[in-house]
């Protein structure tokens, strides 16, 4: 692999490039048109790669890194995941006047019964040095008028095969709220022309979220399963925002009764 280095003689150049680019600017004002519109085309070239630069080397040495994985596990969890919000930069990052759903990504969606949007999403990332996930998602809340609010994420197939009634789901969130706010969880196995659904709340008194769902309660066919989906819904939002540092969830066969 061919490496590119600044050494002593690229420092030299570096710094005459800086010095006659310098001086172009300062002298912009009076430059001859036809050399002007040379050094703009130039000028040009030279700042799509720069920004290209910056923009890598921004997202690599911010904490924490792009696509990390890591984050606690139950310690005989069978599978684990961070969707890919969450993981590493969209090519859509935000949206506004958010229609009902409209996707950020390929596995989060935002559903909602209003009759004018006044929501929007962003993905931003994370900087505190506590964060482990790289980005995070930003609901605004302005004036609300429906009924129902909710994220919906789907599982992805490796989350699904082998899901027996033995398993445990669960799902850790870091939540940031501008005020306080229910949030549930409801759990969504469709299993041939069923549907199953587990509700749980999301306890407020900490910033770490944690619920799990247990499917021993459930009446889950293991032989039909399809597809599984969570959907987090917002009780109330309006005029809030609401930041979800971190989502992610693991699995584990729970302890035989």
């Amino acid at each position: 692999m061919s490496k590119l280095g600044f050494g002593f003689l690229d420092g030299k150049v570096f710094s005459r490039n800086i010095q006659r680019w310098a001086r172009a600017a300062r002298l912009a004002g009076k430059t001859e048109l036809p050399q002007l519109r040379r050094q703009r085309n130039r000028a040009r070239m030279l700042k799509f790669h720069l920004d290209k630069l910056i923009h890598t080397a921004d997202e690599r040495l911010a904490l924490p890194m792009i696509g990390s994985t890591s984050f606690p596990k139950p310690h005989n969890a069978d599978w684990a995941w961070r969707p890919e919000l969450w993981r590493g930069p969209l090519s859509t990052p935000g949206l506004s006047s958010v229609q009902t759903k409209s996707l950020l990504g390929n596995e989060v969606t935002l559903f909602h019964d209003c009759d004018y949007s006044e929501l929007t999403l962003r993905q931003l990332r994370n900087l505190r040095e506590a964060d482990l996930a790289p980005y995070g998602l930003r609901l605004d809340v302005f004036k609300f008028d429906g009924s129902f609010l909710s994220l919906v994420i789907d599982l992805p197939e490796e989350g699904v095969i082998g899901l027996k009634r033995t398993h445990l789901l669960r799902m850790d969130a870091i939540v940031e709220l501008e005020m306080p706010l229910e949030i549930f969880a409801r759990l969504n196995i469709r299993h041939g022309p069923n549907t199953e659904q587990i509700v749980r709340e999301l306890p407020l008194n900490e910033e770490n979220h944690r619920v799990e769902f247990d499917l021993a309660y459930s009446n889950l066919n293991e032989k039909r399963v399809e597809r599984a989906w969570v959907d987090v819904i917002f009780e109330g939002p309006q005029m809030n925002q609401v930041i979800l540092r971190d989502l992610t969830f693991s699995r584990r066969p729970r302890a035989q009764l």
